[in-house]
């Protein structure tokens, strides 16, 4: 692997007009570039199972956008804004978090908080709830939430008090249609605080095409983080340190991934719990004691002589071993130019924005051919981001 990726050559224009303010009103009328052995065909959505290998097990990211951002104001008139980032307690798993009772501390970014003092407790109230926040560590953003009632669950309390969190770079304010509209239609699993968007443009009609024309759908969830909107700051991409993500895989999917006879991912989420997987099995052939975390070097630094198979066999081990029908993990694989991927045949993304995280997976997928994609969909007027079109891209050989 290169010692150095300048970020600089993952860099393309993108104008404003370009970035997808909504989303359109049918979901699945998205348009749809297709890469195939270095040719490009424009499609529509509605015409996936047309594009997809024979007999394809697609993998989705079945994770449930929450409403993360809550503004509290102060006595004084100030507004304090806080961004639900991870769980501390009363558990660290996503999952037990949101079903948490009385009280919840969590990681949050913390708009204006030169104006929060730790001894100012923060009060907001409806006719149902009353939700109460204190600053416990400035530094790291912690913040303990107590509420009334107290048999309500931390997921009910946000769902009442919070808005959905828009991606930074649509510049507006969410409204209500966006609870809707940045949710997959088979989002299940509540802790997201940015929405798997290359599944937005899925509806119940497409799901069931997919079945009748012999293809299969397996849901699995990694919780998207906010740090997938961090920009890469650094001139080397590998100098970028990548975030964790929280995932959960059950047998029925390692199952699915031994069976399958093509694998595409819907999403780079979906692709780095795929590729994770793989690392996690690695890991497990090494140290059957091994916790399922995979660090953003660990691709570039284990064994590589594994075949996909002997990897999942191990995790199915590791599950009948302990009992288990699913695990837990957390992942911060970094996937760029010369990554060699393990898993997905096919990816189903939309387009991302320039100089990112996901625009080095998307070239790490397909090669140099990313520019020619982009290049193709600004000049064919595709709508960017993400509640823009779609493409489906296969892996370069």
């Amino acid at each position: 692997m290169d010692k150095s990726i300048p970020i600089k050559d993952y860099w393309y224009d993108l104008p404003p007009d370009r970035i997808a303010q909504y989303p359109l009103a049918e979901r699945d009328r998205s348009r749809l570039l297709v890469f195939k052995d270095g040719i490009i065909e424009h499609k529509q959505f509605t015409k996936i199972n047309e594009y997809l290998p024979r007999q394809s097990t697609l993998f989705f990211n079945d994770t449930k956008v929450i409403p993360a951002r809550l503004y509290f104001q102060k006595e004084t008139g100030a507004i304090i804004e806080l961004f639900l980032l991870s769980p501390i307690s009363p558990s660290s798993l996503v999952q037990q978090a949101m079903e948490a009772s009385s009280r919840s501390q969590w990681q949050c970014t913390i708009g204006n908080l030169k104006r929060w003092s730790e001894n100012t407790t923060l009060i907001k109230k409806t006719e149902e709830l009353t939700l109460s926040a204190d600053l416990v560590n400035r530094e790291q953003g912690i913040v303990e939430f107590n509420w009334q009632p107290e048999s309500k669950s931390f997921a009910e309390v946000i769902n009442l008090m919070g808005f959905t969190p828009l991606p930074p770079y649509l510049n507006r304010e969410a409204e209500e249609r966006d609870r809707e509209t940045y949710q997959t239609v088979y989002s299940h699993q509540e802790g997201a605080v940015a929405a798997p968007t290359a599944g937005l443009h899925f509806t119940k009609q497409i799901l069931d095409d997919l079945h009748a024309k012999g293809h299969s759908t397996e849901f699995l969830t990694l919780h998207v983080s906010a740090g997938t909107f961090q920009p890469v700051k650094v001139e080397n991409a590998l100098e970028h340190r990548m975030h964790k993500e929280q995932v959960v895989v059950t047998r029925k999917n390692i199952e699915a991934l031994l069976a399958a006879r093509s694998i595409v991912a819907v999403g780079t989420t979906s692709m780095r719990t795929l590729e994770s997987l793989y690392w996690y099995g690695v890991k497990l052939m090494n140290h059957p004691d091994a916790t399922f975390e995979i660090t953003q070097y660990d691709p570039y630094t284990l064994r590589n002589d594994i075949n996909k198979e002997e990897a999942f066999k191990a995790i199915l081990d590791i599950l009948d071993k302990k009992d288990m029908d699913t695990v837990t993990g957390e992942t911060s694989i970094y996937i760029v130019p010369g990554y060699s991927f393990r898993v997905v045949e096919a990816l189903i993304t939309n387009f991302h924005q320039p100089g990112s995280t996901l625009i080095l997976l998307v070239a790490a997928f397909i090669g140099p051919a990313w520019k020619k994609v982009y290049h193709e969909a600004l000049g064919h007027a595709y709508r960017f981001l993400s509640y823009g079109d779609s493409s489906i891209l296969y892996k370069s050989h």
